[in-house]
């Protein structure tokens, strides 16, 4: 059905989406090649919400000549009026004549109605091509869309003996730098980071992104259901919002922390912690797309217990830490064998004299 031809255009059309990794959220990322008799006469990618779409962009481009062409894009054409125009039409006004679409959108204001309008006004479209590698590009996206959530990246750093702090608490540095700069790439691509707020006290991290690239920096969440977060904490002269996830009746502390920056999540709790099914389920209310759990082992094992966790990401450094340290999770009842929580291995990858890691949840068998 598809020629190398098409995988060839398609495969540019899905690094030119990738440009827009750190910038599009709470938009996908959108590519889009314009090609007539073998020419490419126009290509362009989404880059941040409110501005043109890529098919506008190649279609810019392509100008006139995008009459009888074939337009390669790694989303459905959006049918919708949005912040801009449905892209569909803009497709159809130029007169191309055929589209190839690597993956329907799962928005409920798209979800086929883009392709059907295409083919109403006589554009033969070709849907399906490469799809495994354009839904790479929007796990949070198509999360949001399908499940009502958004995709949760938890990502630890550890000893080879598993320890992710010395018994005295330090834990500055475990990973070498290099694997800290692949975590900043991590944030990058984060609509929110959360952690805990043992994680403020006891390091006052800023949680934002510092690349010398363009990015749209990720917001912030901090579990702190009693609001012991500290008023002159730096994570909240930050950019962007931080907000603190309580369930908290003080109003005179509520006060105090939205005078210095806070903004308040409301969230239930469970035997005085935060319900993190509820928490995720707010944030999805936000467009939050992809969320990175940077956060303890409690917080981080609560996560994996209630079976949150989309990709557990761990940076393993060479060297020992002592049986005294914390653990890389904390898991209490699992006692037995047949408790285990069993993970599958989808990429290792080596950063510097560190390890990367990256897990999924392991599919259940029998």
């Amino acid at each position: 059905m598809f020629s190398a031809d098409d995988h060839r255009y398609m495969s540019l059309a899905l690094r030119l989406a990738a440009q827009g990794l750190y910038t599009t959220d709470p938009n996908p990322r959108v590519g889009c090649v314009i090609v007539i008799e073998g020419q490419i006469i126009g290509q362009g990618w989404h880059r941040a919400t409110g501005e043109a779409h890529a098919e506008v962009h190649a279609l810019q481009q392509a100008g006139e000549r995008a009459k009888g062409a074939t337009a390669y894009v790694t989303l459905e054409p959006c049918s919708h009026h949005g912040r801009t125009p449905p892209c569909a039409d803009a497709l159809i006004t130029a007169g191309v004549a055929r589209v190839v679409v690597a993956m329907q959108d799962p928005s409920p204001k798209v979800a086929g109605q883009g392709m059907a309008r295409l083919e109403a006004a006589g554009i033969k479209v070709d849907p399906g091509l490469m799809t495994e590698q354009a839904e790479v590009l929007n796990p949070g996206f198509i999360s949001r869309c399908k499940r009502g959530r958004p995709y949760v990246r938890c990502k630890l750093a550890m000893s080879l003996d598993g320890r992710t702090a010395m018994a005295s608490g330090e834990s500055k540095w475990i990973t070498s730098e290099a694997s800290r700069l692949d975590v900043q790439k991590l944030r990058a691509r984060s609509s929110v980071i959360v952690t805990g707020i043992g994680t403020v006290l006891a390091d006052d991290p800023r949680m934002n992104v510092r690349l010398d690239v363009d990015v749209k920096q990720p917001d912030r969440v901090v579990v702190d259901s009693n609001l012991r977060m500290p008023t002159g904490a730096v994570m909240l002269v930050q950019q962007g919002v931080t907000w603190l996830a309580n369930n908290s009746q003080d109003q005179t502390r509520r006060s105090d922390l939205e005078q210095a920056g806070a903004q308040m999540l409301d969230v239930t709790t469970d035997n005085g912690h935060i319900d993190l099914s509820a928490l995720l389920n707010a944030l999805q209310g936000f467009d939050y797309n992809e969320v990175l759990v940077e956060a303890g082992p409690s917080l981080s094992g609560a996560f994996m217990q209630a079976g949150l966790i989309d990709e557990l990401i761990v940076y393993m450094a060479p060297h020992l830490m002592g049986h005294g340290g914390n653990p890389l999770l904390y898991l209490p009842g699992i006692d037995a064998m047949q408790d285990r929580i069993a993970l599958q291995l989808t990429e290792l990858k080596q950063i510097g004299d560190d390890l990367c890691l990256t897990y999924k949840r392991a599919k259940q068998t029998g």
